[in-house]
């Protein structure tokens, strides 16, 4: 481009350019003449202001040309384009980065990426703990320096750990040196208020494409609950560390993505080629025809 100048033929193209506004718009949307800018050699934009409603700040945008030494001018394009104090939609956000824990609806499906750090491979073959594991070096030396940061109460009246790998430690992750445990009653009514709220029979599981069984996001915890429950991982699903039942289910299940869709049954097929036979008078002795014989008798 030579020059910055609006070409004068293409300049005082306006009503040109007005008359192509006025057809790509709905009647009266179309305002006045803001400017002309000069977009290249002998191609010229003319502004109109835009009146529709919901586009405050908006304008017509029509491009118009000519051809080298020729008189005549021609239309281009037609385009609505912001101006500088136009009102704009908020600037799209993808869903991965808008979604929020608990915006998860009964039949909502949430798939997981093949890379997604919040799971790993559940055998490697390998003897070597994944690096994020809970009994790898690293982790066990996370959790020392972090339980001897733990200072409750005063030191006489913490009473000293067990040593590692006795029995009194054994005896202590397993649950066994407390006082009292839940009996069998406080066990079963335990599950009925889990199964209640996240169980197999809540809308959300019988939304969902799968159970929590097979999910990726499930924390197993131990003893005889473990056997019908577990805790999800999952921190955009509705029941992020809660109890759930492995009959339990989200679309947030970590192999949604891979899931194959519900078989669809075959439409119905209409045979047109068939007529089923209709009689036009109803077969003597039925009660229609004796009816309407003694109403003719009485007539």
């Amino acid at each position: 481009m030579r020059s910055r100048t609006p070409d004068r033929l293409c300049a005082e193209a306006v009503e040109l350019a007005r008359a192509a506004a006025e057809e790509a718009a709905l009647p009266g949307m179309v305002g006045d003449h803001v400017e002309v800018t000069a977009d290249g050699d002998r191609v010229v934009t003319h502004h109109f202001a835009c009146l529709a409603p919901g586009y405050r700040g908006w304008r017509w945008a029509v491009t118009v040309a000519r051809a080298s030494r020729a008189k005549n001018v021609t239309l281009d394009e037609t385009v609505l384009l912001p101006g500088s104090d136009a009102l704009l939609a908020p600037e799209w956000v993808p869903w991965s980065e808008r979604l929020r824990p608990g915006d998860m609806g009964p039949g909502d499906l949430l798939p997981t990426e093949a890379d997604d750090l919040r799971l790993e491979p559940g055998w490697t073959g390998e003897d070597a703990p994944p690096p994020n594991s809970a009994v790898a070096e690293e982790m066990d030396r996370l959790a020392e320096a972090e339980d001897a940061d733990i200072t409750v109460g005063s030191p006489a009246a913490q009473a000293a750990p067990p040593a590692r790998g006795s029995i009194a430690a054994v005896a202590e992750e397993l649950g066994m040196r407390r006082a009292r445990v839940l009996s069998r009653y406080g066990l079963h009514t335990a599950a009925d208020r889990w199964d209640e709220s996240h169980g197999g029979k809540t809308p959300m599981a019988q939304a969902a494409p799968a159970t929590c069984v097979s999910c990726g996001f499930l924390v197993r915890i131990g003893g005889s609950l473990g056997q019908a429950f577990g805790i999800c991982g999952n921190e955009f699903g509705p029941a992020d560390g809660h109890v759930v039942s492995l009959a339990y289910g989200c679309g947030g299940h970590s192999e949604a993505a891979v899931m194959p869709k519900p078989p669809r049954p075959s439409e119905p097929v209409i045979d047109e080629t068939l007529v089923d036979p209709l009689p036009l008078r109803r077969p003597a002795g039925s009660v229609e025809t004796d009816a309407a014989d003694e109403e003719l008798g009485h007539s």
